[in-house]
């Protein structure tokens, strides 16, 4: 699949977080490996990724998708929860998902203590979202900042119109 059948507001989340080559980079919720593939595009030498999906039909499809990134050894793809998470990576400089509503709907405090240990200092967690139900955007928001205030982190916050995106950004 081409590049540009990637959807624009999975684009604009991976542009945002302005992956670098020698990135550690651990994805929540991989799904069908879209971002995976884009953010595997920019890393060279020691980056490398981690990817993961509860389901296993998420984890299949990012395998197939990115299988040459897999092969390069660039990318990592487990069928696991972020709550049980043992990150292969001590230190991860960048953490990224899209529409993973963990973040706002339930009590988060053990994830992002664990992403907050594995986090290096000046090292970001991006979690972004969808923002097409504007009704839901102000709670997202508000749930998704206080999670990660909470854990420690400086919670900044980045929006897109076109396309329509909101970030929650917790810089280490």
């Amino acid at each position: 699949m081409a590049v540009q059948t990637i959807p624009a507001r999975l684009r604009w989340a991976v542009d945002f977080i302005d992956v670098q080559p020698q990135d550690h980079v651990l994805e929540i919720g991989c799904g069908s490996g879209q971002a995976a593939d884009l953010i595997c595009r920019r890393l060279e030498g020691r980056g490398r990724m981690f990817a993961i999906d509860r389901s296993e039909a998420g984890v299949d499809r990012t395998k197939q998708r990115c299988a040459a990134h897999i092969e390069a050894g660039k990318l990592t793809v487990r069928q696991i929860d972020l709550a049980t998470l043992r990150v292969p990576v001590k230190r991860l400089t960048k953490v990224f998902a899209f529409d993973v509503n963990l973040f706002w709907v339930r009590d988060c405090k053990d994830e992002v203590a664990l992403l907050h240990e594995r986090v290096l200092p000046g090292g970001s967690v991006n979690l972004f979202f969808d923002t097409t139900r504007p009704d839901q955007v102000p709670e997202i928001i508000s749930k998704t900042a206080a999670a990660l205030t909470e854990g420690g982190f400086r919670v900044y916050i980045a929006t897109s119109d076109k396309p329509p995106v909101v970030g929650i950004i917790g810089r280490r």
